[in-house]
């Protein structure tokens, strides 16, 4: 077992450097969580314990005792330096007067290189000092300056959660070098997703929210149908409960459409977005959206919202399913427009094009009827009688997730529910921007 101490500098009282509306104690924290994080969630007989995971007053002694009784194997203090405005770059120290030999000095090696290898900073090199945790440390310690807060161009970096979680990988990268750390055993990855934007500013503005609200987040960006996606992540996790707390934490700050993205090994799937769960786009913005697209298509975004929130089902998503089925209600395919069949419900080729309905109300209806049959091993609820024929062929319960719908739904389906989802996040970001819009006006 390798024991972390990592002590993100100063805090509370003590903000430490200040500069360019950034305070050293706040990112020294943010950096050092994501450091933790890493290591808890990707590395295997890992203990992390920190000096403060809050904003704390602590003194330099207590920190010290606090690590020399713990055992620690590695002392790591994390800082950001200032000077005149004009210094920048990176450093790192250890004690003064250690060998260059010495054990200290090559985990010191090994750090500064895979941290500069990410930090796009300049090199300020690899320093000496008797700062007093490094001095009263009785295991190897290190103190790493992420560069100045005072220099407009570092601290702009700073200030992107982005580019802090480079920073925290540069250290995890030591770490594991230095201390030969293994990955988790597990191949499966889930990553809480709190939303996705087209454009980059408003994943930013996602990101300082959550980071407002004590959530840690970065931007990564992604390719759907051939455009770019910037897909805000709020923590990566090999354990499915510590991801479904992070999830927890996300929605109760107001994120609803946050979800869990599943990875194992190569093959990634999209979770957490439960065929069962509430209704969050508005009836109008779903049909807006799809007027975008096909101005000649029914308002059925209603009825969506109304079934969905009757059989606790995501009725919007339904809605992002029916736009697949039906190309936008252009109906392209072997269903047609007249028969009110909006799932594609018992159509498998041009000898059958499936159910009819007798209404969009019905059809609706028996849609979100036929989704309930995949999620749910309840009970049809009674407050509509049952449309849609072929309920009792489905396997109860056996698709609880959009991706579970993969080669069930569709055959062979592979990407089906990644397809919805998709889609999906297309409405929702039109919906923001639609918010937005009437948001401008108003200032105006």
């Amino acid at each position: 077992m390798f024991k972390l101490y990592l002590d993100p500098g100063h805090g509370g009282n003590d903000p430490g450097a200040t500069g360019n509306g950034l305070q050293e104690k706040n990112v020294n924290l943010d950096i050092a969580l994501r450091i933790r994080d890493i290591l808890n969630n990707e590395y295997r007989d890992v203990d992390v314990n920190m000096s403060r995971t809050t904003d704390t007053t602590k003194s330099l002694t207590q920190r010290t005792n606090e690590a020399n009784a713990w055992n620690a194997d590695y002392y790591l203090s994390i800082h950001i330096n200032a000077f005149n405005g004009s210094a920048r770059g990176y450093e790192d120290y250890i004690y003064v007067g250690l060998s260059e030999s010495s054990q200290t000095a090559q985990y010191q090696d090994i750090m500064h290189n895979e941290i500069t290898a990410v930090n796009e900073l300049t090199d300020r090199g690899q320093k000496q000092a008797n700062f007093h945790v490094l001095r009263e440390s009785a295991m190897p310690a290190l103190l790493t300056e992420n560069g100045f807060i005072d220099n407009a161009n570092n601290a702009a970096k700073l200030a992107d959660a982005s580019y802090r979680q480079k920073v925290a990988r540069g250290h995890v990268n030591g770490l594991e070098r230095a201390f030969n750390l293994e990955k988790a055993a597990s191949e499966t990855l889930y990553r809480v997703i709190a939303g996705s934007f087209q454009v980059k500013e408003n994943a930013e503005e996602r990101v300082t929210y959550l980071d407002s609200r004590g959530i840690p987040a970065f931007i990564s960006e992604t390719s759907v149908s051939g455009s770019t996606w910037y897909r805000v992540q709020a923590g990566a996790f090999r354990n499915r409960t510590n991801a479904d707390q992070r999830l927890s934490e996300v929605k109760a700050a107001g994120i609803g459409d946050a979800y869990i993205q599943v990875e194992e090994g190569d093959n990634p799937e999209v979770s957490g977005y439960g065929i069962l769960g509430s209704v969050s786009l508005a009836p109008e913005h779903m049909d807006q959206f799809v007027r975008s697209i096909n101005p000649d298509a029914p308002s059925l975004g209603n009825y969506y919202l109304t079934f969905g929130e009757a059989y606790g089902i995501r009725g919007d998503i339904a809605f992002a399913q029916a736009l697949h089925e039906t190309n936008y209600f252009r109906f392209t395919g072997i269903v047609n427009e007249e028969q009110n069949n909006y799932a594609g419900i018992g159509a498998t080729g041009p000898d059958n094009s499936g159910a009819s309905f007798a209404t969009p109300e019905e059809g609706v209806l028996a849609h979100i009827q036929h989704l309930y049959a995949y999620a749910s091993t309840e009970a049809l609820p009674d407050d509509y009688v049952l449309v849609d024929p072929r309920f009792d062929l489905v396997t109860r319960g056996s698709a609880r997730d959009w991706v579970g719908l993969n080669g069930k739904w569709a055959v062979p389906g592979d990407q089906y529910g990644q397809l919805i989802l998709g889609l999906y996040e297309d409405v929702v970001n039109a919906s923001i921007t639609q918010l937005q819009n009437v948001l401008d006006q108003i200032e105006l």
